[in-house]
């Protein structure tokens, strides 16, 4: 219970019973260790605020962290998240380093690249987590529909996260215009009041008689509004309360309260409107400067008095308006020349080198006309803000400073800046506007060029489809001349968006490997620059051709410098490669490799990317536990992120597992999303896993089918699923009587295979022509296939060699030496859990006449994907903290989960997770 035990409402909150109940237990199930969130929805003056006042008053030894949104600040970045977090910072110090680091710089408390906003939010969570094993932590935001940006989108990420720490998060948002703000969280919808509770605050707050129908009719008129009831009596005469003349008719409540309050403004001095004005400029409410602007402009304290007794406006230790409708509408009344003024004031007061960036922004509003000084001074703002990750506040900044900029060319590059930040800031829209502004200004042909460039990114980050690789093939072509070293990342980038547009590009993979082949070479060749030649020279030329070149690359990848190559910018095409080379030795190293990086730079938004490349890896390893253990990961990333991406390594690990009924839909379900944004890659995906799945069951011209659709066409195409679907389709013609398609895709993945020489390249190859031979004697290719395949890491694949050699032997009467290479495939795919190809193994033990059982699976320990994920982590040795930190929840978040894995598996530590789990997330039986 809250500390004063008192349940009953506050006498001020008539008719708010139910409400006040609702927040007296949400404070008594955060004292028993539930997280609580809720958001207040309800239109201007229901008493959002007024109830978060009674929430203020039942906390009193709690933590109160308060932020109140403001619609001018809300292209600032994180300036919201700034206030809530004001009085936790002596907490600070006691997170993690990256998490520490990256609310240090977004509040500029330090300088340092731009962190993620996703880490951003890590770090707030742990935070909110730290002080709240102080003491309960209580977090009341008013008006969160005019929160920045950024601070909603954390703020939304941290309380989605919330569940075992005493943490309550309550905001209040108006609806009609925060419709949209938090959405998905627990709702609380304040209503009117009831016609007598209405009826008892109208007649509480008059002085007056009032007439019965009058006092119906503000009643009917206020539609139960608490402010409504207040504000619309005091603009009526004492003759009209009592007899009704000239009450207005019902209209737009927010209208006819902002204009009540204008009435009561507009009759207060010119001294004390001149006040609120600059008060209504000054969206941060702080007193000291408000009172150094008004001395500026010749007002006195005394000025204050009116707007008091009109009860309109406080100043105490902060600067309050009655309702935030009073100062939009103060504001929005005020002449131009006078929001002048009082800008200019505001920035002359404020300090240059505590609050430059404000400074700068009251500058530009104060602005007569075009100013370079003032556009200079925005734009050095705009540096700071991109330091601290505040994008959006850049591009805020870089807009205004371009609309006051006098030289033309520096204002197109202005906007061209502006229009950069706003796409990296995630506003395509907004982004395209300024840079179509941009263009229409004389900029040069470097410019022009990365105008260009930022087009096609916006084509590509927006929508991953055919539009893009052209677009980015033409920026490319752009500066080849003009700067060499970005147009070969442009090319690198346009042979991604072709890799992920595929089939939907229309060749366009080869028409960009050919210019790039023709482009001009950097001096020192780098290791993207390696990768760019050895890819274009494969697309055109073959395998054969581009090994030697990619092999190179991917050595560079390896031990050259990450940063100085771009960091983990182009780790998914050095994976293509190793792909492309049949290495999976160095796919794995470099999918580890990237994920680790994208960890340390906090890049949370390209972790799913890098995960599906592990998954991936591990699924052709066998490691199926592992990677479905990873899928959860990628399902808890893209959750706390928003992100999008195709479900590639589910798809893959129920083809593997066999399971139909978990595929289909699956596969549905992805068909309709890649197809609708041009993602061609998504395509080959699920008709790959569609073959690889019918062939695990034994239907082979379903696989047939599947595997040629991924080969149409193959031409000109960066695409890995077609070398993965090359023996599908000849396992599956030769199964189905179509050994001429067999040969054909046979002679494909021959070129391939041989240029890579890998054991996991010529063992494919070898089983593959096995099937093919079955008059001549194919003996000698399955055992070399077994013996090579049996040198990697691919048990799957190697799994397989056994199961198809063991079938021929069969076929070929050698029962006894069947059984010995079905047995090892059985025994193979059982541990793996690919039950599809563990089923077709016994159908063949049966019929060399072996009795062998079907496994059935235990499901009396289930645990549920973050709990697995948990387990897992802390089998490995990680702590609470460093497993908080994976999967974006507190550590208290994580003890809790722990305790309900031990419950589940009947073991009391974590040293016994080692005796119950397998180290890839499995559950031994004998636990």
């Amino acid at each position: 219970m809250p500390a004063s035990q008192d349940r009953h409402p506050h006498p001020s909150l008539l008719g708010r019973r139910r409400e006040c109940d609702e927040l007296d237990g949400l404070l008594a199930d955060v004292l028993d260790n539930q997280s609580q969130v809720v958001v207040l929805r309800g239109e201007a003056g229901i008493g959002k605020s007024a109830l978060l006042g009674y929430l203020s008053d039942r906390v009193g030894s709690w933590h109160v962290a308060r932020a109140v949104g403001v619609e001018s600040e809300m292209e600032l970045a994180y300036s919201g998240l700034h206030q809530l977090c004001a009085s936790m910072m002596n907490h600070l110090d006691r997170l993690p380093g990256p998490q520490r680091d990256a609310l240090a710089t977004v509040f500029g408390q330090s300088t340092g690249p731009a962190p993620d906003r996703f880490l951003v939010g890590l770090a707030t969570l742990s935070l909110f987590a730290e002080v709240a094993e102080q003491q309960p932590l209580v977090c009341i935001v008013d008006d969160a529909q005019w929160l920045d940006e950024t601070s909603r989108l954390i703020l939304g990420f941290v309380a989605r996260r919330l569940l075992a720490e005493r943490v309550a998060v309550i905001c209040a948002a108006r609806t009609g215009i925060g419709d949209d703000v938090l959405t998905g969280l627990p709702e609380l919808f304040i209503g009117g009041l009831g016609n007598s509770d209405a009826r008892a605050l109208l007649l509480d707050n008059l002085y007056g008689p009032i007439d019965a129908a009058v006092c119906d009719q503000i009643i009917a008129e206020s539609r139960g509004n608490p402010l409504a009831l207040l504000e619309l009596p005091r603009g009526l005469s004492a003759a009209e309360l009592a007899g009704g003349f000239e009450v207005p008719a019902a209209g737009d409540l927010d209208g006819r309260l902002a204009e009540r309050y204008l009435r009561r403004f507009t009759a207060l001095p010119e001294a004390t409107q001149q006040l609120m004005l600059l008060a209504a400029a000054d969206p941060v409410g702080d007193a000291t400067l408000l009172w150094r602007a008004a001395q500026r402009l010749s007002i006195e304290t005394s000025a204050l008095s009116p707007a008091e007794d009109a009860d309109l406006l406080e100043i105490g230790a902060r600067v309050r308006f009655r309702h935030p409708l009073l100062r939009s509408a103060v504001y929005r009344a005020a002449s131009l020349g006078d929001r002048q003024s009082a800008h200019e004031a505001l920035a002359a007061e404020s300090d240059p080198e505590v609050d430059a960036d404000r400074r700068a922004w009251h500058h530009a509003l104060a602005a007569a006309g075009l100013d370079e000084d003032v556009a200079a001074e925005l734009e050095h703002s705009a540096g700071r803000a991109q330091l601290r990750g505040g994008l959006a506040a850049a591009a805020a900044f870089l807009e205004r400073a371009a609309t006051l900029t006098v030289d033309p060319a520096r204002r197109a590059r202005r906007a061209l800046a502006a229009a950069q930040m706003k796409h990296q800031a995630g506003a395509p829209e907004a982004a395209l506007a300024l840079l179509a502004s941009a263009q229409m200004g004389p900029l040069d042909q470097l410019q022009r060029a990365e105008g260009e460039l930022l087009r096609a990114e916006i084509a590509f980050t927006s929508n991953r489809g055919s539009e893009a690789p052209q677009l980015l093939l033409r920026a490319a072509k752009q500066l080849e001349p003009l700067d060499t070293k970005l147009a070969r990342e442009t090319y690198l980038e346009a042979l991604m968006a072709a890799q992920f547009a595929g089939r939907f590009t229309g060749g366009a993979a080869a028409e960009i490997a050919k210019a790039a082949r023709a482009a001009p070479m950097t001096p020192t060749p780098r290791a993207p620059d390696l990768l760019l030649d050895g890819l274009a020279l494969m697309i055109t030329e073959g395998h054969r051709a581009a090994a030697p070149l990619l092999q190179g690359a991917l050595n560079a990848f390896r031990n050259g410098n990450i940063v100085a190559n771009g960091g983990f910018r182009w780790f998914w095409l050095a994976e293509e490669a190793a792909i492309e080379l049949w290495d999976h030795d160095t796919w794995h190293l470099l999918a580890l490799r990237e994920i680790q990086l994208v960890r340390e730079a906090g890049a949370l938004t390209v972790l799913p990317l890098s995960l599906s490349a592990t998954i991936v890896g591990r699924i052709f390893a066998g490691e199926l536990a592992a990677a479905a253990s990873l899928i959860d990961e990628v399902k808890i990333v893209t959750e706390a992120t928003g992100s999008h991406l195709a479900p590639y390594g589910s798809l893959i690990l129920a083809a593997w597992r066999g399971r139909e009924s978990e595929l289909s839909p699956l596969i549905e379900a992805t068909l309709k999303d890649v197809v609708a944004r041009g993602e061609g890659i998504g395509v080959s995906t699920t008709q790959w896993a569609s073959a690889l799945l019918h062939n695990g069951l034994g239907q082979y011209e379903s696989a047939l089918a599947a595997a040629l659709q991924v080969l149409e066409p193959a031409e000109g195409r960066l695409d890995a699923t077609i070398n993965w679907a090359l023996p599908e389709l000849i396992e599956a013609a030769v199964r189905s009587g179509h050994a001429e398609l067999g040969r054909d895709a046979l002679e494909q993945l021959s070129e391939m295979t041989r240029a890579a020489g890998t054991d996991w390249a010529l063992g494919i190859e070898a089983r593959s022509r096995a099937l093919l031979s079955q008059q001549e004697g194919p003996e000698h290719l399955y055992r070399e296939a077994i013996e090579r395949l049996g040198r990697t890491r691919l048990r799957g694949e190697h799994a397989r060699a056994h199961l198809l050699c063991g079938e021929w032997l069969r076929r070929e009467g050698r029962r006894m030496d069947a059984r010995e290479q079905l047995r090892t495939a059985h025994r193979m795919f059982t541990a793996m859990g690919a039950q599809a190809f563990a089923e077709r193994a016994r159908r063949e033990l049966l019929a060399t006449g072996e009795t062998v059982r079907k496994r059935t699976v235990d499901t009396r320990y289930d645990l549920t994907a973050q709990e697995r994920q948990i387990a897992r982590l802390a089998r490995e040795g990680l702590s609470n903290p460093e497993i908080s930190t994976q999967l974006f929840i507190s550590p208290r978040t994580v003890e809790w989960h722990l305790r309900k894995v031990f419950s589940k598996l009947g073991i009391r530590s974590r040293r016994q997770l080692r005796a119950a789990l397998s180290e890839d997330g499995r559950l031994i039986a004998s636990a």
